[in-house]
């Protein structure tokens, strides 16, 4: 063989060799690629099939309408919905902690969802009231409105982000009553050293119109009005309100509900808990919530005026408006209330700017639709 004919065969195996390393590359990496779509695809097959099993912590006693009852029908729908793979259990307040430690054990991750309303927590987040209810404030339909399309959600989950909280709309009860009082209220002057339970923002106004608020969960409102320790409670409306008996132990039931127009409530997921659950079962707990926020509020509204008139018709119950000295009072109160809670820091200016703007806008436009249409039906 020439010296022609080794180089041309030599340069033939170097080229035979680099295309057999090329392909073997080329497969070994198509291999790794497979492998790695593989194991992407099993995990997504796992996220799937995995079980999440959360405890569900309520401010409200057990099985009370409405308020109670409402968190319960939402994990049945959050597990039809999930096919069994979002397992919610509901606890009431006292079963695994008290009311109103509803908030830390959230936060702390010793459960993973809560129930119950912003304004329990003012201790923790002063401006965390405007996410539940104001006295002279938006009604249920309109702070529905501001919290989904008015940019009050947002700016509730920024103020609950450094607790490690998600909040989620979670029912509204309406307007409520003004409440059950021992004591007939014919001036300002019948409020002065009343001992009555109100909490939030209303509370704060009782107290500097001259009253003493006090603050405790629901479950011991009864007992605390039988025996005399409060004069007064405010619960939420003739729905509730008969439901804990306290046409037993209160002689008058006034109106209008100025503390609570559109009493908004909350359901509050520990963030990490969140994030840990695949997309669609976080679409799947929101659009439980939604549909719990809703029906909450259509309930109550039916039910309040089935309930008022067995108030009134089976046990003789005295309704009565609020003097409009009194009402007028409380309303210049709480306008020096409210906007006093809003100057502690920066969040709390714009949640006040934010919500104050379109609680202007909505009696504008109410002044020409609902009011206008209420008040010629």
């Amino acid at each position: 063989m020439g010296q022609g004919n080794e180089g041309f065969f030599l340069k033939k195996i170097s080229a035979f060799m680099k295309n057999t390393l090329a392909c073997v590359i080329f497969f070994s990496l198509l291999g790794c690629g497979a492998d790695k779509v593989g194991n992407v695809d099993q995990l997504n097959a796992e996220s799937q099939q995995k079980i999440y099993r959360w405890k569900l912590i309520t401010t409200w006693p057990k099985n009370l309408p409405g308020l109670g009852t409402a968190p319960v029908e939402m994990a049945k729908r959050v597990a039809a919905m999930s096919g069994g793979r979002l397992d919610i259990k509901v606890y009431a307040a006292g079963e695994l902690v008290p009311a109103f430690g509803v908030f830390d054990a959230v936060s702390q991750g010793n459960a993973q969802m809560g129930h119950g309303a912003a304004y329990y927590w003012r201790g923790k987040i002063p401006i965390a009231a405007m996410f539940a209810t104001v006295p002279f404030g938006l009604l249920a339909q309109e702070m529905n409105a501001w919290l989904h399309y008015g940019g009050g959600l947002e700016l509730w989950r920024e103020a609950y982000a450094p607790f490690n909280l998600r909040p989620l709309t979670g029912g509204n009860s309406g307007m409520q009553m003004a409440g059950w009082f021992n004591r007939e209220i014919k001036s300002l002057a019948d409020i002065q050293g009343l001992k009555m339970r109100i909490p939030g923002l209303g509370g704060e106004v009782f107290q500097r119109a001259g009253g003493v608020a006090v603050a405790m969960p629901g479950s011991e409102v009864f007992t605390a009005m039988q025996t005399g320790v409060i004069d007064a409670t405010e619960w939420v409306g003739p729905y509730n309100d008969i439901a804990l008996g306290l046409h037993t132990v209160g002689k008058y039931y006034y109106y209008p509900g100025w503390h609570e127009p559109g009493s908004a409530l909350e359901t509050i997921i520990n963030q990490d808990a969140w994030d840990e659950l695949p997309e669609d079962l976080q679409l799947i707990l929101e659009t439980a919530n939604q549909a719990m926020n809703q029906a909450m509020l259509d309930e109550f509204t039916a039910r309040n005026a089935i309930s008022l008139r067995t108030l009134v018709d089976e046990h003789g119950v005295i309704v009565k408006k609020l003097p409009d000295d009194v009402l007028q009072a409380f309303r210049e109160i709480s306008e020096q209330v409210v906007f006093e809670n809003a100057q502690s820091d920066e969040l709390s200016k714009r949640i006040y700017k934010s919500y104050a703007e379109f609680k202007n806008r909505m009696t504008a436009y109410q002044a020409i639709a609902d009011q206008a249409y209420i008040n010629v039906r």
